[in-house]
This record gives structure tokens, C-alpha cells and sequence, in this order.
């Protein structure tokens, strides 16, 4: 019994890991975006570009092959070898950011299933987790392809993609972790179950929506709030293609935030009845969610605080799987 609990023990802390280091990777490629640094590395190589140029030679070669493609003849002419090194950086960093989740997490899954350590029920879902983590780099480099092209862009569709997945991802290795783990039960009404179900669909539309500001650079306009222009609701609303204009992207994702505020901060209310920590990290997480928005937007988005927002989402995002695990057996019913 001893030895099943610390197995339990070690596979939480291997996974929490896990998705920490995914959430710090939501955090690295917020910045890759918004220096647009992602489309400074032109090919995709396993193992060779597990390290950056390391000589003047390889960085001028590295540059000349990044002045062939569109980002560079259509919005970066004239730029110094030092300004490509720092967005070069970036790119490569998220890179190898991924690489490293790949092996924290591949290798001591070997070295598990080779143990036994991981119950016969699990095994699929653990090697499952790891092939998403593989599609998630496919669809990386499905984005970066995309702006080699014609257009120096990338689609905020497929940044949106890329961004679900990765929380996908988060959330499985997050639930599986907990799940390792003694967490007392606590018996809710289904009604706050259901109640909190909408405030995670309603936290992933948001999070999903603000894929869709950062890939439309939505945020560098209308930098003034509550009023966007001279109104609440921006001019452009309506009389534009709903999913490609920057100013509706904007207006629809603050009407997302604003609701979803309303939907956890009255779950974390509810919740304080029968776990007073857990409410209030609900409430007051996701009002400083909607603050943090604000900023970002009044800032023109200033990268370390657009950041910090990014990974804010991520947590809230932990803070309502948590709620759940604690009411588990109300999620059984429901199935």
C-alpha cells in the first residue's frame, strides 16, 4: 500500500511538472507573438536546431535564408542582423521549450510503463497525451509554414488552434495529476456542477477569443476603456466581416470577458458555502483576470503584462479543473 502511494505521489509531481512547463510555454509563445518572432526561423529541424547559430558565420546564413521569405521583403527590409538575433531567440526558445516538455514528459513515461508503475486502465490515456503532444508540434510548424508563403502572417484560426491544443493538453496533464492524488470530496448540489461546466466553456470561448485579438493585433487599437472610440460598441461593428476585423474581435472578446466574469465570480460565491479558499480564488482570480485585460489594453499591449495576462487565463483555467476534482462524483452522474 506504501509503495502505491508514493508511485501515486511520484506520477502527480511528474505531471504537475509537466503542466507547469506548459503553461510557462503559453507564456513564451505570447512573447514570441508579440514581437512577431515567429516567422524568423525558416525550417524545421529536429535535431540540428536543438541549438542556436553559434558563430557569426551561421547567424549571417541564418539571415540570409530568412531574407528570401515574405516577412522579411515585405516588412523587415533593412533590418540589422542583431534586430534578427533577438527575434531569432525568441522563435528558438519556444522551440526548444517544446523539445524539453517532449522529453520531460516522454522519458519518465518509459521509464513508468517499463516499472509498471502506471495503472493498466491509464496507459492509454498517458500514451495518448503524449501523441497530442506531438500534433501540437506538427500543427506549430503547419503555423509557421503558413506565413512563408505569400503573406508575412499567420492565420488567427490556426493561432487559435495551436493555442486549444496546448490547453487541452494542460488540462489532461492537470486532471491526471489530481487524480494521483487524495483530494477530499466534497458533496455540492448539481446545480453548482452545472453552473461551473458553463464557466469553463465560457473561460476556453474567452481564452480562444483572445488567440483571435493577438493574431488580428486587435489589441493595438481602441487603447482607451471602458469606450472604444467614442462609444462602447467600436464603429466598424457590423458593417465588417465579423471574424476578420481587428476593431469586432476587440469588442466581442470584452463582451466575453465581461460575461465570463459574471458566470466564476458568482460559481466562486457559490462556492464559499462549501470551500471558503477555493471560492475566493475563483472570485478574486477572475476579477484580476478582467483588471490585468484592461491593462493590457490601456498599455497598447505592453508584452510583460499581456504576458502575465496569457498565463492568468492558464491559471484560472487550473483553478476551475481543481473545483471540479473536488466535486467528481456530480461530473460521474452527469455522464
Amino acid at each position: 500500500m506504501t509503495e502505491i502511494k508514493n508511485n501515486t505521489r511520484i506520477l502527480a509531481i511528474w505531471l504537475f511538472f509537466s503542466a507547469f512547463m506548459v503553461m510557462c510555454m503559453t507564456g513564451i509563445g505570447a512573447v514570441t507573438r508579440l514581437t512577431e518572432s515567429g516567422l524568423s526561423i525558416t525550417e524545421w529541424n529536429v535535431v540540428s536546431g536543438t541549438l542556436p547559430p553559434l558563430t557569426e558565420e551561421k547567424w549571417i546564413s541564418e539571415f540570409e535564408k530568412y531574407k528570401q521569405f515574405p516577412e522579411y521583403i515585405k516588412k523587415n527590409q533593412g533590418m540589422s542582423l542583431d534586430e534578427f538575433k533577438n527575434i531569432y531567440f525568441w522563435e528558438w526558445f519556444h522551440r526548444f521549450w517544446g523539445r524539453l516538455i517532449g522529453l520531460v514528459y516522454a522519458l519518465p513515461l518509459a521509464f513508468f510503463l517499463t516499472k509498471g508503475m502506471i495503472p493498466k486502465g491509464d496507459k492509454r490515456k498517458y500514451v495518448g497525451l503524449l501523441c497530442l503532444g506531438g500534433m501540437q508540434a506538427g500543427l506549430g510548424w503547419i503555423m509557421v509554414m503558413s506565413g512563408l508563403v505569400d503573406r508575412p502572417s499567420i492565420s488567427h484560426f490556426k493561432l487559435a488552434a495551436h493555442l486549444s491544443l496546448a490547453l487541452v493538453i494542460f488540462s489532461a496533464l492537470i486532471w491526471m495529476g489530481l487524480k494521483n492524488l487524495n483530494i477530499q470530496k466534497i458533496s455540492v448540489p448539481k446545480s453548482l456542477t452545472i453552473h461551473g461546466l458553463i464557466g469553463l466553456a465560457s473561460v476556453s470561448i474567452t481564452i480562444i477569443w483572445g488567440a483571435f485579438v493577438a493574431g488580428l493585433d486587435a489589441g493595438m487599437i481602441y487603447n482607451t476603456f471602458p469606450l472604444m472610440g467614442t462609444g462602447f460598441v467600436p464603429p466598424e461593428f457590423g458593417t465588417t466581416p465579423f471574424f476578420y476585423d481587428p476593431a469586432t474581435i476587440q469588442f466581442t472578446h470584452r463582451c466575453l470577458a465581461y460575461l465570463t466574469c459574471l458566470i466564476v465570480f458568482t460559481y466562486g460565491m457559490r462556492w464559499m458555502r462549501y470551500n471558503m479558499k477555493l471560492g475566493m480564488a475563483l472570485s478574486l482570480w477572475v476579477m484580476m483576470q478582467v483588471m490585468m485585460g484592461i491593462v493590457t489594453i490601456i498599455s497598447i499591449v505592453a508584452i510583460p503584462i499581456a504576458t502575465l495576462h496569457q498565463l492568468g487565463a492558464v491559471i484560472m483555467l487550473f483553478i476551475l479543473i481543481y473545483s471540479f476534482k473536488k466535486m467528481e462524483k456530480n461530473l460521474n452522474s452527469l455522464q
